[in-house]
């Protein structure tokens, strides 16, 4: 077995660093966009998922933690509609800490299924359902006033189902289509990737420090 080539904790700041402003820019691009809160854009969620691959979950979590914060801060007019502490509490953490953090857990699969591109379609599949997750809680408990006539889970189904699910899909092709063209486990970020290798062979850098 190749001895590891380990990535200086330097680099890894600065790639979170980079990989965390795209994740905010592309978080802006949204085709679809819905009144409460919620949106489809354009692969905002693969550069959190890819930091955790990369460079495990530890960074990957910090990385979407601050995600969580920065989304937030730019969603401040979402606390003009709902009242009271309890209120305020679900929407911070069910809404943006909790839902963007889990987007940290997307190398999760890194050591259990070998072949790149699957498991970072794996683990964007995962996080985007978790985070669906805490959104649908935060739907049935905080939104319920908006669903008039609806049952409220039904109400919170659809609604953060009908751009969870397309994100869903727009993150796993793009961890697709990444995945299999460019090798996310070299010390070099974004080098393009050769014939396979086997497990034993490919240079793995993650440390979790």
């Amino acid at each position: 077995m190749q001895e590891t080539k380990k990535i200086p904790a330097l680099q890894r700041l600065t790639e979170c660093a980079i990989m965390l402003a795209l994740a905010v820019v592309l978080n802006e691009f949204t085709p679809f966009k819905l009144p409460f809160g919620g949106s489809v854009t354009l692969f905002a969620q693969l550069p959190i998922v890819i930091v955790s691959y990369r460079h495990g979950l530890k960074w990957g979590l910090l990385t979407g933690f601050a995600m969580g914060v920065i989304e937030m801060l730019f969603g401040l007019e979402n606390f003009s509609y709902v009242t009271g502490i309890a209120a305020y509490l679900i929407l911070i953490f069910a809404d943006y800490i909790v839902a963007f953090s889990a987007l940290g857990l997307g190398g999760v699969f890194r050591k259990t299924i070998k072949n790149q591109a699957l498991s970072l379609a794996a683990g964007g599949a995962l996080v985007s359902v978790i985070r669906f997750i805490c959104h649908f809680v935060s739907g049935v408990t905080i939104w319920g006033g908006y669903a008039e006539d609806t049952p409220v889970a039904i109400y919170s189904l659809t609604y953060n189902g009908s751009y969870m699910l397309p994100e869903l899909i727009i993150t796993v092709v793009g961890a697709l289509a990444l995945g299999s063209l460019l090798d996310f486990r070299s010390p070099r970020i974004g080098g393009r990737r050769h014939a396979p290798q086997t497990a034993d062979a490919v240079e793995d850098p993650v440390q979790e420090d």
